[in-house]
């Protein structure tokens, strides 16, 4: 549609609307011959309210989303909630909608009741009921239509920057940023697994700027990345040497390429385990370029299955831990000790991965057993794999531990060039050994507080949250026992006893009101459970209570219903 060559009062051109300048391609006006008149006729004129981007611009909230955002950005939000406006205008034209029906139309799109914004003075679509210079003359009891005019323009100059202000509010949703863990779930993967320490986060500010991360401060000359780790690592698994990936998935795949590459690696059908993201391991083997050579069955294998898999080709025996499910009942596999004693009988290597990084002895802390670096080390194993921001508590890495020879040769590879971690990780894991180191970890690190917080002080802590929300209207509170799994691929069917605030709303259904939670200003995520919303604190630490009242109480003062 061209610009409208009437009377330049009535409204800016095609070229000072949003999305209708040079370089954008306006939507073509309906093609069928009978419709064209009479869409352009009714859409037209309504079109030209449409504000220009210089009119939007200069809006207060634009300002602001501007500064925060940057023009580009809130230029384009402009543009893309313009043309939906404008799409609407004309759909309802050409389908010869009433303008009451148009007002409905609009409430769709902003999500918002437009009322009588939309001018009823035009409601026939003739000229006459368009304002221009001739009637701005009026009885004194009459509306004229240039009044209505205004309001008309006014209402879509606050959709359309309502409908950035929504833009605006999504795009933050969808940035990094921090929540409260309320699904009782400790290494929830999504949620970023294990939280760090205090002392961790305090490392990670510390080499923000220039630090010596492959400098040594004593001889002045160049040292490998990680040297501040090898010390912590050997002294607490008893290995010769370690190394420092991005994740496990990155150490398995470096182990398997540097040393197993074009060669069988044995390992049991019970073992080949997918992980999060729905990464499985043969497919890592597939890239790694090592042979996989599976033995035994889902349920039971043997030492004897190992053995007869043995051939001219064979480089390995790996052993995994299934930290992310149990096979229970008719099972059998062997133990690393076992399989040690197979694979250095036949001069193999014996590289164990044990999952989700275990450091100590859990039943000491009433959890149940997971395999340790130091026991696979102590049974002989060539090489220990795991995770550090799982059991271990840490932030994400891939930790390899093992005789030196091999972890040489995993170091000299190009491949670990291409999964090196970062400073900021390299400090917070040293932080989070640190821990281990003086004895400290449970209770310096978040993850061993919040496993080893018992039930009653949870109870208890709930209990004082309900108290200062219980008589707020709308929302039904109420404390209950549950149970909550680990995560994170960590103590698989373990479920440890937790309290959960199971909220109702007296308008909103769960998922909306867990939404609300979700996006509120202070964040929430809950889980869902028998159409209630559940704040679990096994997950929350102790500081963090005071957020769950404050974001309980904003949302009994919100009102209405949330608009979708």
């Amino acid at each position: 549609m061209k610009p409208p060559s009437a009377d330049r009062t009535t409204g800016p051109s095609a070229e000072e609307r949003p999305g209708e300048g040079p370089g954008r391609t306006e939507t073509p006006e309906p093609a069928d011959h009978a419709d064209r008149s009479t869409t352009g006729a009714a859409a037209r004129p309504l079109l030209r309210a449409l504000p220009s981007v210089h009119e939007l611009t200069r809006h207060p909230l634009i300002v602001r989303l501007i500064e925060d955002w940057g023009r580009t950005k809130v230029l384009d939000w402009i543009r893309d909630e313009a043309a939906t406006v404008r799409e609407w205008i004309r759909n309802a034209a050409s389908k010869g909608t009433a303008l009451n029906s148009l007002r409905d139309a609009l409430d769709r799109v902003t999500g918002e009741t437009v009322r009588d914004a939309v001018p009823r003075g035009l409601s026939e679509g003739t000229p006459a009921a368009y304002p221009d210079e001739s009637q701005h003359e009026t009885t004194p009891h009459s509306v004229s239509p240039r009044t209505h005019w205004e309001q008309w323009k006014a209402t879509l100059l606050e959709r359309i920057v309502d409908g950035v202000r929504r833009r605006a509010d999504s795009a933050e949703l969808e940035q990094l940023g921090r929540v409260i863990n309320a699904t009782g779930v400790v290494l929830h993967t999504g949620l970023g697994r294990a939280p760090l320490s205090a002392a961790a986060v305090a490392a990670v500010q510390s080499v923000a700027g220039a630090a010596n991360v492959e400098f040594d401060l004593q001889t002045g000359t160049r040292r490998t990345r990680g040297f501040q780790l090898t010390g912590l690592l050997t002294t607490l698994t008893a290995a010769e040497d370690a190394l420092i990936v991005n994740n496990n998935a990155a150490a398995t795949l470096l182990t398997l390429q540097a040393l197993c590459s074009g060669r069988e690696v044995v390992i049991s059908r019970g073992q080949l385990i997918e992980i999060g993201g729905s990464f499985r391991l043969p497919e890592i083997f597939e890239l790694s370029g090592a042979v996989l050579r599976e033995v035994g069955t889902t349920n039971r294998t043997r030492v004897s299955d190992y053995e007869r898999a043995i051939g001219p080709q064979t480089a390995a025996i790996l052993h995994v831990h299934t930290s992310n499910y149990r096979v229970v009942g008719f099972a059998e596999t062997p133990a690393i000790e076992e399989l040690v004693r197979v694979a250095h009988r036949h001069g193999l290597l014996a590289i164990d991965d044990i999952g989700s990084g275990c450091l100590v002895d859990l039943p000491a802390h009433g959890l149940p057993a997971e395999p340790t670096f130091a026991r696979s080390i102590a049974a002989g194993a060539d090489l220990v794999l795991g995770s550090g921001d799982k059991l271990l508590g840490g932030p994400q890495a891939g930790i390899i531990v093992g005789r030196s020879r091999c972890v040489q040769m995993l170091r000299q590879h190009p491949l670990a060039r291409c999964v090196r971690i970062d400073k900021l990780t390299l400090a917070a894991l040293a932080a989070t050994l640190e821990t281990y180191v003086r004895g400290t970890y449970a209770e310096e690190l978040p993850l061993f507080r919040l496993l080893l917080t018992p039930q009653q002080e949870l109870l208890g802590r709930a209990e004082a949250i309900v108290t200062q929300v219980r008589a707020l209207p709308k929302v039904r509170v109420a404390v209950r026992r549950d149970v909550a799994p680990v995560g994170g691929g960590s103590l698989p069917g373990c479920e440890l006893p937790t309290a959960v605030i199971a909220l109702r709303h007296a308008v909103w259904p769960a998922a909306q009101l867990a939404r609300r939670l979700r996006t509120g200003r202070v964040r929430i995520v809950p889980r869902i459970a028998d159409d209630e919303v559940l704040i679990d604190l096994r997950s929350v630490p102790p500081e963090q209570d005071d957020s769950i009242v404050l974001a309980l109480r904003l949302l009994a003062a919100a009102t209405e219903p949330e608009q979708r």
